[in-house]
């Protein structure tokens, strides 16, 4: 049954009809440019704060725990009588790059350290390294240790504070061999007295000048005073090494990490963006952060080994 509503009395005003509803906006769709440059930028802050954290706090830890994980391994051979010795292990193989084959101690700067093999920016990140085309410390001849001023625990960043004369013990597989700081040299500085036969001598080498602006390398000489161990035969003649393990030099095979670390973390930062548009803002940045901080930093580390190895 269908009710009528009265009529309007006489004379009144006629009700106007409703206004029809405001039909709803067209939805503009995103422009991919818009993704693209959300991506770049993910990509950007990752890199930048990866950078930060790999030569700043994230690379000091790396140091700390490469450092203590030397130096177990260290001790053990020093038990079992198996430290190297030369640049063989005990059962005649090429020593890797950074195996350990010193523990270096500086008491007037409380400087302990494990020395690995390899002078590398990939080695010098776990700390100090030998030169691989020199003598271990306490054998005759020149034997250089190269280490960062600043960057990834900063071990050799007080070397300048050195007097004369302070002493510098270095544990190897065959013993302990003491040495005294006898001149401190930059660029232009006279170089050392050549060695008479059956001397030892040893030279630390670090970044010299503002934190990772290097101006030029400092070198600390040492005189050996303990007795002179023996010193293997070693068929490779001296300056062998290639322009990476130099003062200064860098890693360019890390290229190929940088590239393949570079990719995943466009990668992941592309889906970012497109789990964005599906799961809302903070579902996206709850997932996304952590896997793009930590791409972030793989692509740094891997970057940092095209750095100067001193820094």
């Amino acid at each position: 049954m269908t009710v009528l509503s009265p009529p309007p009395p006489a004379g009144a005003p006629p009700v106007p009809a409703p206004a029809p509803a405001p039909a709803p906006a067209p939805s503009r769709p995103e422009r991919p440019g818009f993704a693209f440059a959300g991506a770049a930028l993910c990509v950007l802050a990752a890199l930048l704060l990866g950078f930060a954290a790999s030569l700043t706090v994230v690379g000091h830890l790396q140091h700390a725990r490469d450092q203590q994980t030397a130096y177990d391994e260290f001790r053990r051979q020093l038990a079992l009588g198996i430290a190297p010795v030369g640049w063989q292990t005990y059962d005649g193989r090429m020593l890797e790059p950074g195996a350990p084959v010193a523990l270096l101690r500086i008491p007037a700067l409380g400087l302990k350290e494990v020395v690995g093999e390899g002078t590398a920016s990939g080695v010098l990140m776990s700390g100090p390294g030998h030169r691989r085309d020199t003598p271990l410390p306490g054998q005759a001849g020149t034997s250089v240790i190269m280490g960062r001023q600043w960057g990834y625990g900063s071990p050799f960043n007080d070397l300048h504070r050195l007097p004369l004369g302070t002493e510098i013990r270095l544990t190897t597989g065959q013993g302990t061999a003491v040495y005294q700081v006898s001149a401190l040299r930059r660029k232009g500085d006279p170089l050392p007295s050549p060695l008479k036969e059956g001397e030892g001598r040893l030279t630390l080498i670090t970044a010299d000048g503002a934190p990772y602006t290097p101006s030029g390398t400092l070198r600390v000489d040492a005189t050996l005073t303990s007795d002179v161990q023996p010193s293997p035969p070693r068929p490779a003649p001296p300056g062998w090494i290639d322009a990476s393990e130099q003062a200064l030099g860098t890693e360019n095979a890390a290229w190929l990490p940088v590239f393949l670390w570079s990719q995943a973390l466009l990668g992941a930062a592309l889906l970012t963006m497109a789990a964005y548009r599906v799961w809302g803002r903070w579902q996206t940045w709850i997932v996304g952060v952590p896997v793009l901080a930590a791409l972030g930093l793989a692509v740094s580390g891997a970057a940092t080994r095209l750095l100067p190895n001193l820094l």
